[in-house]
């Protein structure tokens, strides 16, 4: 009998010949485990680990998972209902919860270096006829990836991604503290912040910085810099440039295995955008893009001519990300937490605009004639986004702007004085911007768009109903 894989056709020759590499490396005894991950609705890696010698089948049978999976919000409470009549989502297959299969993509294949014999994939979800899942973000990724190779250019991203790394004190693992979500773990900090990039710091922190780099390194991540950040216990590290999906698989990778090896050691990371701890600072994640014409290697965004910042490629694209940025905000920073951070004179935007090299500006233009870096800074995500969303987001932004030929306008030189529109301000107003958004809903498909949006609703109908401790101090002395 064949197997899910030869059945639906769903490697290339490459795969295939890596997929029987990977055997042979299980057949002469170098791997214990393989740990089958697959990256969710919200960016987290979900998934199985199999023995080897179960791990050797399922590269070609696939493994199932339940597909109350995709029904989890950011506490893994399941928000649909699953066991009423047609489960709640809105394609047929998933009543009851039924399984899904998620088939290893062979070209991700790693060994973790902090867990020694233990291998690690990267998977796609299928449904049971071999059809990509309607909710799978790693496919929507490549489709925007496909659809730019079909006009003759590829994607190139660099990541810079900021975080936070505390002292863990207690994990708080009592009895009570369990829950959805179950307590946080009580923390103190590496570094008092505000010193930043001074050497003095960084060398106290050496140890964890040595941890992360070795590690790193060793999971063959493109790092480029490890730095302290501005706030207390703030840190950034920023990566190469990459090419197609294969920036949002690093960052997908990143954030598990930061918080494994800091886990490990006696620490704990977080890449939560604005953690409640007293002097914080915002974390956000800078996406660095540009595009490649396939002929020949060129940076498409590169211009010709003296006194242009961007081609006319550039130029367009940079329109798309713009005219789209409301809409794809949500996208580029999930949470409620994050729009904490939108706030002006504060180095995080604060309104849909671009600029020369401007860091007030949510879109920062880099280059010039001659000048192969050339490209496109966002300084609109935080940590926390799927990455596989945000880069789509991105992608059938700038393909829109392309298309139409889209015009940027002018350079917002004095970035939070520019009359332009808002930025979201909170998570519910940017679910609105993404739902009013009709070129995003065409090209990530309106079912998922209305499953995404339904998932974050629940989340802001959770918080709703908590009293905060700001609630509390306003009126319970004062009424």
């Amino acid at each position: 009998m064949s197997t899910f894989v030869d059945r639906h056709g769903l490697w290339s020759e490459d795969q295939l010949k890596q997929a029987r590499d990977l055997v042979h490396r299980i057949d002469a005894g170098e791997i214990d485990v393989v740990r089958f991950a697959w990256p969710d609705q919200h960016g987290l890696l979900r998934g199985k680990t199999l023995v080897a010698s179960e791990a050797r089948a399922a590269l070609w049978d696939g493994v199932n998972l339940t597909s109350t999976l995709l029904a989890k919000d950011t506490s893994h409470q399941t928000v649909f209902p699953v066991f009423a009549a047609g489960g709640g989502f809105a394609i047929e297959g998933f009543q009851g919860g039924a399984d899904f299969t998620v088939v290893a993509d062979p070209s991700t294949f790693k060994v973790l270096p902090w867990t020694p014999r233990t291998g690690w994939v990267l998977c796609d979800a299928y449904m049971p006829d071999g059809k990509p899942c309607p909710y799978a973000t790693r496919q929507i990724l490549q489709r925007a990836v496909r659809q730019l190779g079909e006009i003759g250019l590829n994607f190139i991203a660099g990541l810079e991604v900021e975080f936070h790394v505390f002292k863990l004190e207690d994990a708080r693992m009592g009895l009570g503290d369990s829950g959805q979500p179950g307590e946080p773990p009580r923390v103190s900090l590496l570094s008092h912040g505000h010193q930043y990039l001074t050497e003095l710091r960084y060398d106290r922190v050496d140890a964890v910085m040595e941890l992360l780099r070795s590690q790193l390194l060793a999971l063959g991540l493109p790092l480029r810099s490890l730095e302290v950040e501005y706030g207390p216990s703030q840190f950034e590290l920023t990566f190469g440039p990459t090419a197609g999906v294969l920036p949002a698989d690093t960052m997908v990778l990143l954030r598990s295995a930061i918080k494994q090896i800091c886990q490990r050691a006696g620490y704990h990371a977080t890449f939560m955008c604005r953690p409640r701890i007293p002097n914080v600072m915002s974390s956000g994640w800078h996406l660095h893009q540009s595009l490649t014409r396939k002929s020949d290697g060129v940076n498409a965004f590169m211009p010709e001519v003296a006194g242009q910042v961007l081609s006319d490629i550039g130029l367009h694209y940079l329109g798309g990300l713009k005219q789209h940025a409301c809409g794809a905000a949500v996208l580029a920073s999930p949470t409620i937490n994050g729009y904490r951070r939108y706030r002006p004179f504060s180095l995080a935007p604060d309104r849909a605009i671009w600029a020369r090299d401007n860091r007030g500006a949510m879109l920062r233009v880099l280059g010039g004639v001659g000048q192969t870096a050339t490209r496109i800074e966002n300084r609109v995500g935080e940590p926390t986004a799927n990455p596989y969303l945000y880069l789509a987001s991105q992608l059938f932004s700038g393909l829109d702007g392309i298309r139409k030929k889209t015009n940027p306008g002018p350079s917002a030189d004095a970035p939070y004085e520019t009359p332009a529109e808002s930025l979201p301000r909170s998570l519910g107003d940017a679910l609105t911007c993404l739902r009013k958004d009709e070129m995003l809903n065409e090209q990530m498909g309106k079912t998922f768009v209305d499953y995404l949006c339904d998932i974050k609703e629940a989340e802001i109908a959770r918080f709703n109903l908590e009293v905060s401790e700001w609630e509390h101090r306003e009126y319970f002395d004062m009424f």
